[in-house]
């Protein structure tokens, strides 16, 4: 199902799941993207409501990309409020796991759980790719640039035009916003404060978010646990999607599981 609410454009699988006790999955995508950049696997992940969003200015929904990540995670819980969410296990990629552990700090209540896929605490962008993000004319050269630290050494050649491809399709000043967005981003000194259930998740060979990152998140957050893919890049989800729909279900049905009557 498809749909759009509180200016959110969203997609919906198992809508008709047997499972009403355990709060819904909300896939948050990372920057310049939109929902597709969760894989099938993971958007019909087998457990519950599973709604993959496009932020505003992304994908299809309306409106202006946000300045601030705590920009963002008020759209998501406004978008929450007009379906009637009352919480929701946070799933984000990158700036979507930003966008998730700012919910989880400004939203508490409304956060059941997090997945943090390919992110961290704080999120320096290079300066020299903030120039390019910022000249229109050399957008190309910024999406490769973002491309090259994207992937591991081993990705499809194939998966790599689709990804070039949907960046340079997308909202050239989302993308700005985004990064600028993800520069100005530290929760370093509340992340302690996070005391919900978190899969910490990332690519051995990520290059733009590398593992130490997660460690920290993993070393740092209440009750995190810390899952590494081998052989995998940034984009960890398009490049081993099967892996990471493993891990995240893995951790929901441990975490988030329906008792059984007898």
């Amino acid at each position: 199902m498809k749909g759009e609410a509180g200016g959110l454009a969203f997609e919906l699988h198992g809508e008709a799941a047997g499972h009403p006790n355990r709060p819904p999955l909300v896939l948050i995508h990372g920057a310049g993207g939109d929902r597709h950049f969760w894989p099938p696997a993971l958007r019909r992940l087998p457990w519950a409501k599973v709604y993959a969003v496009d932020l505003p200015g992304h994908g299809g929904s309306p409106g202006e990309a946000r300045a601030s990540i705590s920009g963002y995670a008020r759209a998501v819980a406004g978008w929450m409020d007009a379906l009637g969410l009352d919480r929701a296990v946070f799933a984000g990629h990158s700036m979507g796991g930003a966008i998730a552990m700012q919910l989880a700090g400004d939203h508490a209540p409304r956060t059941a759980g997090l997945v943090l896929v390919g992110t961290g605490a704080r999120l320096r962008v290079h300066p020299d790719l903030l120039g390019l993000v910022d000249d229109q004319e050399k957008r190309e050269e910024a999406v490769d640039w973002i491309l090259r630290w994207s992937f591991g050494p081993g990705v499809d050649p194939a998966l790599l035009r689709l990804a070039r491809r949907r960046l340079l399709g997308g909202n050239a000043a989302a993308l700005q916003a985004d990064f600028h967005a993800c520069n100005a981003f530290d929760l370093m000194g509340r992340i302690g404060d996070l005391s919900v259930p978190a899969l910490v998740l990332c690519g051995e060979e990520d290059k733009m978010t590398p593992p130490k990152y997660s460690r920290y998140l993993a070393g740092h957050l209440p009750d995190a646990e810390l899952v590494l893919i081998p052989g995998a890049g940034h984009m960890v989800m398009l490049e081993a999607p099967e892996a990471v729909a493993r891990a995240i279900l893995d951790f929901l049905a441990r975490r988030f599981s329906v008792p059984v009557e007898r």
